[in-house]
């Protein structure tokens, strides 16, 4: 309910929310030259750094500001009680604002159960890029400035395709979770095999563990440097 009212009073933050509804209109008034997967990662991609990690990281960043993070640590909530519930309100804005999305998109995946795993996995692994932004912030306009290195690495890393004839050692890129959900929205209803459908799920689940185990490290050394 606290993040709900911050949420609320932001103005900045609340227009994050309609985001990824503005982007979808946009490409769907575009026609069918734009409605290709590609074009569809174009919303997604920007959406989870501009929504979902940008907010996390300022809700974060707020406690941190206002001095009451400290106070959160010590509760005896776990660290995990604690970061699940600065992440739910981020999670469901995220999870309804891109469900909109996809539906004014018109977009039909292969396989509706990995779509949304993929989703599912990609909103939890921005809320916790998003912490870890927010960890390192002492500000809002802090954490508003965290995320650039996110959005340059992840939602830039599909477009290195383009350049990797040039730059092989852009080839990596191709495992940024990013570009596995360019992967995974480009396959066809017909011919697809489920290692088609499992390989990006893996790839964007490791970097969601790695990267929750890393934020509860930087949670919990937090507690211990205050």
């Amino acid at each position: 309910m606290k993040d709900y009212k911050e949420f609320s009073r932001n103005y900045g933050l609340s227009i994050s929310l309609i985001f990824p509804i503005i982007l979808a209109l946009l490409f769907r008034s575009a026609g069918p030259s734009l409605n290709g997967a590609f074009a569809f990662s174009l919303v997604l991609n920007p959406s989870f750094v501009l929504l979902t990690c940008l907010v996390q990281a300022c809700l974060i960043a707020e406690e941190k500001e206002r001095n009451t993070l400290r106070s959160l640590m010590m509760t005896p909530a776990t660290t995990m009680d604690v970061l699940i519930g600065k992440s739910t309100l981020v999670f469901l804005m995220s999870a309804v604002a891109l469900a909109i999305a996809t539906f004014i998109i018109g977009y039909e995946p292969a396989s509706i159960w990995a779509y949304v795993a993929a989703i599912i996995l990609s909103i939890i692994l921005y809320i916790v890029a998003g912490t870890i932004c927010g960890l390192f912030s002492k500000t809002l306009l802090d954490a508003s400035l965290s995320i650039l290195p996110v959005a340059f690495v992840f939602t830039g890393a599909p477009w290195g395709a383009f350049l990797e004839d040039d730059y092989p050692i852009l080839k990596v890129l191709e495992y940024a979770p990013s570009s596995q959900l360019v992967h995974l929205l480009a396959i066809h209803k017909i011919g697809f095999t489920t290692g088609d459908l499992l390989k990006p799920l893996l790839i964007i689940l490791a970097w969601t563990v790695v990267l929750t185990i890393v934020s509860v490290v930087l949670y919990q050394r937090r507690l211990k440097d205050e």
